[in-house]
């Protein structure tokens, strides 16, 4: 191990002994979240730059781990959630992380709280740094890295309220099969978000477009969130199939011409290339270098995708 971090020098991430972990977060006093995969709590550097300590459940090789560690800290971005270092002490498994002051995504879409709300501009704002963070998992990176976990849950906000992609590193790295198909276990997302073809090769080969799909399925948890606050409802598009109704109500729009009425451009915008992104045939999703285009696109230059016939991919039977 200490030759392989002697070996990538300055471009390996910082090790901390897991006293140190303790005495960063006082010890393990402010937890920020936790998850199937371990627990984060909030701390701080000696020089009181704010962290995010996350303590990792899963117990994989230490070969492996660091590994991880280090391709993570080689994927370098402004939306992907920085690491700043690691501990590897006998059993303990930790990474700590840039701290991202504004939480999570999930938290500001079906918020009953006004100090909360995010308008339209900034929502597609946040879409569009999300795209950017995937191309560059997709096509920036050495590896071609798969998030299979892309969600409003592990998009976390900086003070400024740009947005970073985390949970990176329980990623797939592109060495899949053509053919192969994953587990549920192995998927790790939600499966509102899980691409179809995630769960049977009949829908097509898993790849970076299975990530498109659960970016689109997040676009439109996003807009269906803010018009269900509108209407006193709370269910997500995780529980209730919403770009069938969505669809709907953009085509009616575009025929009656109301173009400017009801809904917001940037909602709009957010509705189609999320509506793009989730179609059944991975083939017919656009990459996300084609969302970032979309993004920059007037609403008036975006064709009317095909409608979904799908309902949220349901766990098939082994």
């Amino acid at each position: 191990m200490e030759e392989m971090l002697r070996m990538y020098g300055s471009l390996a991430p910082k090790r901390y002994k897991y006293s140190e972990l303790k005495q960063m977060t006082s010890p393990f006093k402010d937890k920020l979240g936790e998850g199937g995969y371990g627990t984060v709590f909030r701390g701080s550097l000696q020089d009181g730059c704010a962290v995010a300590v996350n303590l990792l459940k899963v117990s994989n090789g230490k070969e492996e781990f660091l590994n991880e560690a280090i391709s993570i800290c080689r994927t370098s971005h402004i939306n992907i959630v920085g690491l700043l270092g690691f501990c590897l002490e006998g059993a303990n498994r930790a990474r700590v992380y840039e701290y991202m002051a504004n939480g999570s995504l999930e938290k500001y879409i079906h918020t009953e709280n006004s100090d909360l709300v995010i308008g339209w501009d900034k929502l597609q704002q946040i879409a569009h740094g999300i795209a950017r963070g995937l191309e560059y998992l997709h096509q920036g990176c050495s590896t071609r890295i798969i998030h299979f976990a892309i969600k409003p849950h592990n998009i976390l906000l900086d003070q400024d309220f740009c947005p970073k992609i985390a949970d990176l590193g329980l990623a797939k790295l592109c060495h899949l099969k053509a053919g192969s198909i994953l587990s549920v276990a192995e998927a790790r997302g939600t499966i509102g978000f899980i691409a179809p073809e995630v769960f049977s090769r009949d829908f097509g080969v898993v790849s970076t477009k299975s990530d498109v799909y659960s970016y689109g399925m997040m676009l439109l948890e996003m807009v269906g969130g803010r018009i269900n606050k509108g209407k006193g409802v709370t269910n997500s598009s995780s529980d209730v199939y919403f770009p069938n109704q969505i669809y709907d109500s953009i085509t009616e729009q575009v025929q009656s011409c109301e173009v400017t009425c009801d809904l917001e451009e940037a909602m709009r915008k957010m509705a189609l290339v999320g509506l793009w992104c989730i179609q059944t045939n991975p083939e017919n999703r656009p990459s996300m270098s084609k969302v970032i285009d979309m993004f920059e696109k007037s609403i008036n230059e975006l064709e009317m995708p095909p409608k979904p016939f799908l309902s949220c991919p349901s766990i098939p039977s082994y």
